[in-house]
């Protein structure tokens, strides 16, 4: 008998549990896959885990530590805890073993995505592309100029620009004033430029779709990307990076963390000192590079 029959047959009876809660095709096939891979390991690591509850934790932890040699990324690697979490948890729970080996197994950690920013000569591209159609144009440089979030930039309306006074009110999720974000010149010429052209509709938002609509987040995201290809950028820069761009920049000007967390809009200090970090970083290289 192959030594882990008995561990493919709770992994049946537990797919067929899930396939009885109506979990989806894709769903099935990846705790199939995940486990048929553990329960492989298993076969050639410790042939003593022939059935369920001789699996332990210490088999759950190496499994995971081997993983992790193999190069595995820390969102693969918990992806592949959580389905054996789960399927220990069935097993527990249907009374077939007294604890589940997963029980206590940290979930590793996901790394953070990275940080995507453009340099100046590529983001001067995407402008240069954008130069012939005011509305894009506009949308570009307040991002550049502004750092908002594209949630924000689509919920703008006319009168959260102060042209005169050359600032700029961004909302909160309820549609209040949160923040005020100094504009520089650009912002405010591409703003000016934009508002002379913009059809007189019902609605005041300051960036109209081609059906005189607010645009939404989905059709800037997409104004974006279009942008970036044509401007030859491969890396995978959205409107975040756009952001980004704009808080890096800023960060290695000497802006104030304080100050670089108002515009931001960042609830803790800690989630801009990031950019501090970073700008400290690139000063390293900066000397390094000019070593005399």
């Amino acid at each position: 008998m192959n030594p882990s029959t008995a561990l493919e047959d709770g992994l049946r009876r537990f797919l067929e549990t899930l396939t009885a809660k109506n979990r989806s095709p894709a769903t099935l096939r990846a705790y199939d896959i995940d486990l048929s891979q553990f329960f492989s390991w298993l076969h050639d690591n410790n042939y003593l885990a022939a059935t369920s509850h001789r699996v332990e934790k210490a088999d759950v932890l190496d499994y995971l530590t081997a993983l992790g040699r193999r190069g595995l990324t820390g969102v693969s690697r918990a992806r592949k805890i959580a389905a054996i979490r789960e399927y220990f948890r069935f097993l527990e729970e249907s009374g077939e073993i007294a604890k589940s080996p997963a029980s206590g197994v940290e979930t590793p950690k996901k790394e953070r995505p990275g940080r995507t920013s453009l340099r100046p000569e590529e983001y001067t591209r995407m402008l240069s592309l954008a130069g012939a159609h005011p509305r894009d144009y506009a949308i570009l440089q307040v991002f550049l100029q502004t750092g908002v979030r594209v949630s924000e930039l689509c919920d703008l309306h006319i009168d959260d620009v102060d042209l005169g006074g050359r600032a700029l009110r961004v909302r909160d999720g309820k549609g209040m004033a949160a923040r005020e974000i100094e504009l520089e010149k650009k912002g405010v010429q591409a703003i000016k430029t934009w508002l002379a052209i913009r059809p007189q509709v019902f609605d005041d938002r300051l960036f109209l779709n081609k059906d005189g609509e607010p645009i939404s987040e989905r059709g800037v995201r997409k104004l974006v990307v279009k942008y970036r290809v044509a401007a030859g950028i491969t890396k995978r820069a959205s409107c975040h990076s756009l952001r980004h761009t704009f808080a890096t920049y800023k960060a290695e000007r000497g802006v104030s963390p304080f100050q670089l967390k108002e515009w931001l809009g960042h609830a803790n200090l800690n989630t801009t000192q990031i950019y501090v970090h970073m700008a400290r970083q690139n000063a390293k290289k900066v000397m390094e590079a000019t070593s005399l």
